[in-house]
């Protein structure tokens, strides 16, 4: 008899899963769970809660972007962009712990329902496909920094024209978003 529930036959001996009562079956914790408290207080340390829930890509970009915002309020010697990277550093960082507890209950979620944990299609890592966007905004970005450290080009202006970027970027979204409503609606 199995110790864990009575009436149940002792499983033969590699026939673990096949019809025969195993310790997840019998309502034993799967050793294969996450802890949701465990993944948030691991991400204290940006991306090592994901990494605990092995989403592995996921962590090491939050690691690169909190220690990229880290790098760049360190050596900046102007403060212009210094109130909004910090604000965005504390959100980021916050999403990082949220992001990881969440990640580990929908991988239990997963792991109850019998079948490979995989996020839904809203939170998966993009992938590298490629995007027009994108990609002109980082050629952008790297041209003009560039121009800054080569060639001594001076940025000042970007100090007074920055908030175009975003109202650009607004202003592909709400097309993006009305070329696909006219495409369901036709």
């Amino acid at each position: 008899m199995n110790a864990t529930e009575p009436g149940t036959p002792e499983p033969p001996a590699g026939r673990e899963g096949r019809g025969y009562a195993t310790p997840h079956m019998a309502g034993l914790r799967d050793p294969r769970t996450k802890s949701p408290a465990l993944a948030a207080v691991l991400s204290l340390m940006p991306g090592l809660g994901q990494v605990y829930v092995g989403y592995y890509p996921r962590g090491f970009v939050h690691i690169i972007v909190v220690a990229g915002i880290i790098s760049i309020l360190a050596s900046s010697h102007e403060a212009t962009f210094a109130p909004l990277l910090g604000m965005f550093m504390v959100f980021f960082w916050l999403y990082n712990v949220i992001d990881a507890a969440r990640l580990a209950f929908l991988y239990n979620q997963a792991m109850a329902g019998g079948r490979e944990p995989d996020l839904p299609e809203g939170f998966k890592l993009p992938g590298m496909g490629g995007s027009i966007v994108g990609g002109s905004i980082l050629i952008a970005a790297g041209f003009a920094v560039l121009l800054h450290t080569r060639w001594d080009v001076r940025l000042d202006w970007v100090e007074e024209w920055w908030p175009l970027f975003p109202m650009l970027f607004g202003a592909y979204l709400v097309g993006k978003a009305l070329l696909e409503r006219a495409g369901r609606s036709s």
